[in-house]
């Protein structure tokens, strides 16, 4: 396919997406440091870790709400309310005082408001793709998440520290520019809307999710996805740490790279193969069954990141970094458009939302190997992940291919 024949809706969402990703990826990162400044270090990870859980149960309420109600109204709402809360940040700053309360209340509801239209967003992709063509657009839409970061966090980078203000200013107005977008392009093509079960509103969405918990094969990905995602996760948690206080300092010229600069040359490389191989390696996997490159993917992902994990001089750090992110490369473009095909076209926004767990406890995981990794040595922390990788391995490709291959029989 050529951008010229994807539908209407899926330039939208990859284009708006791009922004969206661009801004907040532009200052989230910064949070933590911003709350540490203004109020205190306990304070802003008691606050971020709230922010985390509202943003979890939000984004199951933005899921049922996407499916229950015509998704260009739900996006075009969430998206104007987050835009509007960028505006409130932007304000709060504008005193020589910055008004922390108020920065606080803004970015709290922005969390909100970002979750419940989250869900929206993921569905539109697989209700705007077919089977046959999802694999392409969700390698599409890879790429542009990792160029929106890369960007989002270079635009932070040189804007954060002394030009905040107009880094916030410049960010309002991007997003007031989404819902406009939506509104205009946006085509509403959610048709099979899930049906209301129970009067009380509470009971119908506790419902709603039971048959997400009961898709046995669905529940699988999920978990599995998680422990996949934690190896990933684990180089800006346990492995940043570990280089930061172990990697040997190596010169390049006057260029020192420690420990610290070493991790960000691994962001760095990370985001450069994606954003230069992903439409080369996704042409080279179309010659071969989905099955296979999943499994084969997996593979290489695992054995670079087991051996991440332990390494500690910078040539292998960067060679089998390079091979993890191939490993990436190659299997995450099959994940996702596999794990679109299961769900149900009435449950779209559900399903979606209930996939994010992947997300939130591999976050977890990772943050948990940090306390572990205080008691175990670098190699036996290799061990650990690739014990959680192989568990992962075999959920995934249990969760998405037995039970087509016994169907088959």
């Amino acid at each position: 396919m050529t951008w010229k024949s994807y539908p209407q809706n899926i330039k939208v969402r990859l284009i708006t997406s791009f922004f969206n990703r661009a801004v907040s990826s532009a200052v989230m990162p910064f949070m933590a440091l911003f709350f540490a400044q203004e109020m205190s270090k306990v304070w802003a990870g008691v606050f971020l870790i709230f922010t985390v859980i509202v943003s979890f149960f939000t984004n199951l309420i933005g899921g049922y709400i996407s499916d229950r109600f015509p998704r260009k109204k739900v996006l075009v709402l969430t998206s104007f309310l987050s835009a509007l809360m960028f505006l409130c940040m932007t304000i709060s700053l504008l005193p020589e005082e910055n008004i922390i309360w108020l920065f606080a209340v803004a970015y709290v509801a922005y969390i909100v408001t970002s979750s419940l239209g989250r869900p929206a967003m993921h569905a539109i992709i697989i209700d705007s793709t077919t089977p046959e063509n999802r694999k392409e657009v969700y390698a599409l839409d890879y790429w542009l998440v990792n160029l929106s970061m890369a960007i989002g966090a270079a635009l932070g980078g040189l804007l954060y520290l002394n030009h905040q203000m107009e880094l916030f200013a410049v960010l309002s107005i991007t997003s007031i520019s989404l819902p406009i977008a939506y509104k205009i392009w946006l085509i509403d093509e959610h048709a099979n809307r899930l049906e209301k079960q129970h009067d009380n509103v509470f009971l119908d969405l506790v419902q709603n999710y039971k048959v997400a918990f009961r898709d046995k094969p669905f529940v699988k990905l999920v978990v599995g996805s998680m422990f996949i995602f934690s190896a990933e996760f684990t180089l800006n948690s346990y492995i940043g740490v570990r280089l930061a206080e172990t990697f040997e300092s190596v010169s390049i010229g006057d260029f020192e790279v420690a420990g610290v600069r070493m991790l960000s040359i691994l962001n760095i490389e990370n985001m450069l193969l994606v954003v230069c191989f992903t439409f080369l390696i996704n042409r080279i996997t179309n010659r071969f069954s989905n099955q296979k490159v999943l499994l084969i993917g997996l593979i290489i992902y695992s054995i670079g990141y087991i051996t991440v994990t332990s390494a500690n001089t910078w040539y292998i750090l960067i060679l089998f970094n390079l091979i993890a992110t191939i490993g990436e490369l190659i299997y995450s473009p099959v994940r996702n458009a596999e794990q679109a095909n299961m769900i149900p076209a009435d449950k779209r926004g559900s399903y979606s939302a209930f996939s994010n767990f992947s997300f939130s406890g591999a976050d977890l995981i990772a943050r948990s190997t940090i306390i572990i990794g205080a008691f175990l040595i670098p190699t036996m922390m290799s061990v650990y992940i690739g014990i959680i990788l192989m568990i992962g391995v075999f959920f995934v490709y249990t969760g998405l291919f037995v039970k087509k291959y016994n169907e088959s029989l």
